[in-house]
């Protein structure tokens, strides 16, 4: 009986040993997030601790009443509210012209009681509005989504001290970290090059010193070149596009997609899925985010994170100590 048992271990880890299935560990965005926000809450309370009566502010500004737009801002209105932070909403109608948005940004930029400036996108207005125009109205020391072209800019040359990164990739790279895979050296693939996303986050690993290939829509070989990946972040907008068969055993995947599908089970008809085929990426990965509860935490915390240090900037400037 021994002996038999014995063989069947050998037999098992021989079977293993060829095939060397994965089980990816999983990253957790809501866990993640919330020690983000636990450690803001703190830094919030030592601010007003040193000065007496001080709350950081911030501004959500949003044209129309789309149901989407309305949905994110409450997301940022209850965490801005948790850490401390004096969040206000400023909903203008759909008929508001590109002059009057630029005003009340204009007026915004000029409170010194206001430390973030978030611009709400798109702009739901029945008129013509340029929204890079808008966007990079917003004074740079208040663009706490990072997406002026002065923040833009900087982290392009690698000046990551000096500017706001956009909160997506810069919840991706905490995500990264928390994975304990160092980013230095490593061939990093980036699918997509959005302003938002794919385009900051490839400038955002090559100055953590990854080999970084960004692909898009235009690419030719993207299977080949999804499996070059020691770190994959995935932001195309197309629901599980990325197979597991495309992938690298033990690669580090960061899924940036939020898409609906058909789903007869779900009340609703349909689910949440991301840009990866989670089920069989699950199965070669080394880490990789659940959609939902991944990315999308993230990305409202780390918003939170760049209001929280331009308060920071603003107070050491600015406010006498008691």
């Amino acid at each position: 009986m021994f002996s038999l048992a014995v063989t069947s271990h050998h037999l098992w880890s021989s079977c293993c040993q060829q095939i060397r299935c994965y089980m990816a560990t999983v990253i957790s965005g809501s866990k993640t997030s919330r020690l983000v926000r636990e450690r803001l809450k703190l830094q919030v309370e030592e601010m007003r601790g040193h000065f007496s009566g001080f709350r950081p502010g911030l501004v959500v500004l949003q044209v129309g009443d789309r149901d989407d737009s309305n949905l994110y801002i409450s997301s940022k209105l209850r965490a801005a509210a948790e850490i401390g932070i004096e969040a206000k909403h400023l909903r203008l109608p759909n008929t508001t012209t590109q002059e009057e948005v630029l005003q009340h940004i204009l007026s915004i930029n000029e409170n010194p009681l206001v430390h973030g400036l978030i611009v709400q996108l798109p702009l739901d207005s029945v008129t013509s509005i340029d929204s890079e125009l808008i966007t990079n109205a917003v004074c740079p020391e208040k663009d706490v989504d990072g997406l002026s072209c002065i923040n833009a800019g900087k982290l392009s040359r690698g000046d990551l001290d000096h500017c706001f990164i956009p909160c997506t990739p810069s919840g991706c790279m905490e995500l990264i970290r928390q994975t304990g895979v160092s980013v230095g050296g490593k061939h990093a693939v980036v699918i997509g090059r959005s302003k938002i996303v794919g385009a900051p986050m490839h400038d955002l690993l090559l100055w953590n010193h990854a080999t970084v290939t960004t692909c898009h829509s235009k690419t030719l070989d993207l299977p080949e070149q999804v499996g070059r990946a020691d770190i994959l972040v995935v932001g195309a907008g197309r629901a599980e596009m990325v197979r597991g068969e495309w992938l690298k055993e033990g690669v580090v995947v960061i899924d940036c997609g939020i898409n609906h599908i058909a789903d007869e089970t779900k009340a609703s008809g349909k689910r949440v899925v991301g840009d990866v085929h989670y089920a069989s990426a699950n199965q070669r990965a080394g880490f990789i985010t659940p959609v939902p509860g991944g990315v999308g935490p993230m990305t409202v915390a780390m918003l939170m994170e760049n209001t929280v240090q331009s308060a920071q900037h603003f107070v050491m400037k600015n406010q006498p100590r008691k």
